[in-house]
């Protein structure tokens, strides 16, 4: 299994939204937690992002769905990285940071120059690949393309002569959509997803450089490791997940099924900026969206299925997460399910 960050998610919401669909119905049916759609930091697996895009263009009929999504996507997703990035000297040290600590945004996705797959003088790949053998499916691919083709435009303030775009996959969406997009030549079936850039692109400065924001974005990242990824949340999560409803959510339980310490798993998550009451609280507000605009069922049975001791609890902590009552969030979801006239 491979992680990312749910931040490669952002947007999806919203374009999903304006074609008239159900995000949550989506990332229920690709397995993903629905919190999700709504987070920057969760991690999730990078099959279920993916197929969560395939899943809504095919219900929605919407073949760009993936450009639509990337398109809409900012360059602050990628949090203190994309601050390393933006405040480099030169285009190739923000191509070089972004090689080296593409693990702290998903573990397996890389972003590296290449030669030129045609051989063209003073032309160089910019190629996207994700795990050895492993290919993204073709929403995924394009969503991922068009922000990295969008990204090099922010950091330089405009277009920066692409060549063109290669992608391995058949259009999803007819070709004038993908060459609308990128602005660009595309050519599908290729061996690699790859940006042609003029290799003078390279050398090109910066502009609006804070070299201290800089250096106290790349402290933050060497302090980061591909091995020591924040996956003890992601194991409190899944225990969690299973347990709650149906047997015990103590902190001491749950450790007992991690065979750790309480205090060695509070440490762990403190390790990774998580506590396990925010952790517990993360998953009682998934499932009591779940229940509440996907079923019938009594508030008073929400609240006892999610560990609520009385149903007042499950209504304060509803206005904590979305700000209305669990009846409201009930009644806004069947008014979107409705067919429209």
């Amino acid at each position: 299994m491979s992680l990312v960050r749910s931040a490669g998610l952002q947007k999806f919401r919203q374009s999903v939204e304006a074609l008239g669909g159900d995000p949550e119905v989506y990332a229920r049916r690709a397995g993903l937690p629905v919190d999700a759609l709504d987070s920057d930091e969760l991690l999730v697996e990078d099959s279920a992002l993916a197929a969560v895009l395939e899943i809504a263009a095919a219900d929605l009929g919407c073949p760009d769905l993936g450009l639509r999504v990337g398109r809409a996507q900012d360059f602050g997703m990628l949090g203190p990285l994309a601050v390393a990035i933006q405040h480099s000297p030169s285009v190739a040290d923000a191509l070089a940071c972004t090689s080296r600590y593409m693990f702290v945004h998903a573990r397996d996705l890389s972003v590296a120059l290449v030669e030129d797959p045609d051989g063209s003088h003073g032309v160089v790949g910019l190629r996207y690949s994700f795990s050895a053998g492993k290919r993204p499916l073709p929403q995924a691919t394009d969503m991922t393309m068009l922000f990295l083709h969008r990204a090099v435009e922010f950091l330089v303030g405009g277009r920066y002569g692409l060549r063109s775009v290669d992608l391995p996959h058949q259009p999803a969406a007819p070709r004038s959509r993908y060459e609308d997009a990128f602005g660009a030549r595309v050519r599908f079936g290729r061996d690699a997803a790859l940006l042609r850039v003029p290799s003078s692109l390279l050398s090109r400065p910066l502009d609006g450089v804070d070299e201290t924001l800089r250096r106290l974005a790349l402290a933050f990242l060497s302090q980061q490791s591909s091995e020591a990824r924040p996956l003890v949340t992601a194991k409190v999560r899944t225990v969690l997940d299973q347990s709650l409803g149906t047997g015990s959510t103590e902190l001491v339980d749950v450790a007992r099924a991690l065979a750790v310490h309480p205090r060695t798993l509070q440490r762990q998550l403190a390790a990774e900026g998580e506590s396990f009451a925010s952790v517990l609280d993360s998953v009682r507000r998934a499932r009591a969206r779940t229940y509440l605009t996907t079923t019938d069922m009594p508030l008073s049975q929400v609240s006892d299925l999610i560990g609520f001791a009385e149903q007042g609890v499950l209504s304060r902590c509803a206005q904590r997460w979305w700000g209305r009552t669990p009846s409201a969030l009930r009644q806004e979801a069947r008014s979107r399910a409705r067919p429209r006239a």
